[in-house]
């Protein structure tokens, strides 16, 4: 334990109890300040295990840099610039283009975020080592637990790294020097060795429905793992679609602990989803204490949504991002495959709603789409503020100037323009999917939601993929169904998977409807060499292969020259 560090942490925990009570507090000090002295009962270790815990659910949870790069410059969101809002540089119209710079802001705090978890997690795991677990009086076993949920932290932490950068510098202790890149293979083998020392020691869920509280369980280390597999073609250019579909049966059948489908979508996002049976590992949240929105709720929602929740408190937005149109500004649905998200939602599936709160921690509808008059409460309306000032906003599968129809730019319909640039503000479908809210009679409910990160669904689609691709078309179809019947009323899909109509573009599309928002859009595409090769809305194929990976930020070269850039940047 380094002595300035802990004497900020007994700084800051000083701080904060006098912000809490008026009670005195004495400082205790300490010749040397090592392990045995400072982590002196259970609730201080806890503590410092949960700190690295405390950034990743910052940063998948909370934080927009890691979400924005899964889900900005691919087919299911943009952030277009609306009228004089969000241009910010061109910034999010480079990003839909995949016009990406190493200069760009988002490009750098995803390399950190991940870089600084990893060091969070090993400057944890070397305080924890050194502590005497049974003098404090702990479960046996607990210490081999904590360990090793670290060891599977820092591997989902440089799995996201493999992920949007290729290969990264490799630390297994905060001791090292500073390194450079290892190679894709080597940071693939890193994650790799890390989850299977992990995975056996890892804490199992032994009770169906039994509360997350984002605690790594053997079940998430397996799952994290099956990713690994599941994506090694862009990887390391290797598929291992066999070895990621044997995990996945694996925890389907149980092995790694008790999880089931919910039958009942809403549970899976809801105010009380921490004992959802399908949640694998998420990010808490309470209302009041660990709070968090899953990132997108205020750049998502217009910016009066809130008078339609009520007035609820605590819920300005700034209208930015929304979902890829579907049609054209004459209402002629687009021809591409990929795209359009909203319109490949069955009009039959319940989730195709306008959302609306019911009370008493019920919801329906996921998307905020069409005139925003609430049902229930007709006086509670979102009005416009921009180009429909005071004005029942109506929101648009489309992007374009509306409001300047029959001016002497934009005569007809026919003339307007539809682009990332050419916005207004009730321009795209918005979804309110993590992170539902409550109106203002429950403003007290806000933030109880917790934020899925992986869930059983996921399992199933991996291995009906896997399927898939080795023939089993049937088997695949079979897995896809099981998860769809749920958003159809008795389980009728009337356009369910089949053998025949699954193909490349209706896997996608089930990826996309299924985890529509959850921030992980631009994996998917990599994988089936859809994200620069395939055209959406005014996305324009690149078939520029480099540009699967983003490149390193010119602040970090700057620091670290060891760090090379990746290729084509």
């Amino acid at each position: 334990m380094k002595k300035n560090k802990i004497i900020n942490y007994i700084c800051s925990g000083i701080a904060c109890l006098l912000a809490a009570t008026s009670c005195d507090v004495e400082p205790t000090f300490y010749s040397q300040v090592v392990p045995e002295t400072f982590y002196t009962s259970q609730d201080a270790v806890w503590e410092r295990f949960n700190r690295p815990f405390t950034h990743w659910r910052w940063y998948v949870g909370h934080n927009e840099p890691r979400w924005m790069l899964q889900e900005l410059g691919t087919d299911e969101f943009c952030l277009p610039t609306r009228g004089s809002d969000w241009y910010n540089g061109a910034m999010y119209q480079k990003f839909h283009h995949h016009d990406y710079t190493e200069d760009m802001a988002f490009v750098e705090t995803g390399w950190t975020n991940f870089a600084m978890g990893v060091a969070l997690s090993w400057d944890a795991l070397e305080d924890l080592e050194n502590i005497d677990f049974d003098a404090l009086g702990f479960e046996e076993g607990t210490k081999e637990s904590m360990l090793n949920q670290q060891k599977a932290l820092v591997a989902s932490f440089y799995l996201d790294g493999l992920d949007l950068f290729g290969g990264v510098p490799l630390y297994e202790t905060t001791q090292s020097d500073v390194k450079g890149r290892s190679t894709d293979q080597e940071t693939f083998d890193f994650v790799e060795n890390l989850l299977n020392e992990a995975i056996p020691n890892l804490p199992v869920k032994e009770e169906l429905g039994a509360m997350e509280n984002g605690s790594l369980h053997r079940a998430t280390g397996a799952a994290l793992l099956a990713r690994l597999y599941f994506n090694a073609k862009p990887y390391i250019g290797k598929e291992m679609y066999t070895e990621a579909a044997a995990i996945c049966q694996d925890i389907i059948d149980g092995k790694y602990g008790k999880y089931a489908l919910d039958t009942d979508w809403t549970n899976i996002f809801g105010f009380d989803n921490e004992t959802c049976p399908e949640i694998i590992w998420s990010v808490p949240s309470e209302n009041a204490k660990l709070e968090t929105d899953g990132m997108y709720w205020s750049y998502m929602v217009p910016y009066n949504y809130k008078n339609y929740l009520g007035g609820l408190e605590g819920s300005g937005s700034n209208n930015g991002i929304g979902l890829i149109p579907s049609l054209d500004p004459t209402g002629k649905k687009y021809p591409y495959k990929l795209g359009g998200a909203y319109s490949k939602f069955n009009d039959k599936d319940i989730r195709k709603q306008p959302y609306v709160y019911e009370g008493s921690g019920k919801y329906r509808g996921m998307f905020i789409v069409g005139e925003l008059i609430n049902p229930l409460n007709p006086e509670w309306v979102c009005t416009g503020s921009r180009e429909y000032n005071g004005q029942p906003l109506v929101v648009r599968d489309q992007v374009a100037y509306f409001a300047k129809v029959g001016s002497a730019d934009y005569p007809t319909l026919e003339s307007l323009l539809s682009t990332i640039a050419t916005a207004e503000e009730s321009s795209c479908v918005r979804v309110t999917k993590r992170s539902p809210r409550p109106n203002q009679d429950e403003k007290t409910r806000k933030f109880d939601p917790d934020v899925p990160i992986i869930r059983l669904a996921e399992i199933y689609y991996m291995l009906a993929e896997c399927k898939m691709r080795s023939g089993d078309k049937e088997g695949a179809a079979r897995l896809i169904n099981t998860v769809r019947q749920r958003y159809f009323e008795n389980g009728n899909d009337p356009d369910p998977v089949t053998v025949a109509n699954l193909d490349k573009y209706r896997m996608l599309d089930e990826w996309l409807q299924e985890f529509l928002g959850e921030g992980r859009r631009r994996t998917d595409l990599v994988r089936w060499d859809a994200y620069v090769t395939e055209n959406w809305w005014d996305h324009q194929a690149t078939n520029n292969t480099n540009l699967n990976r983003f490149p390193i930020h010119y602040s970090l070269i700057g620091a670290n020259n060891l760090l090379e850039q990746n290729p084509g940047y």
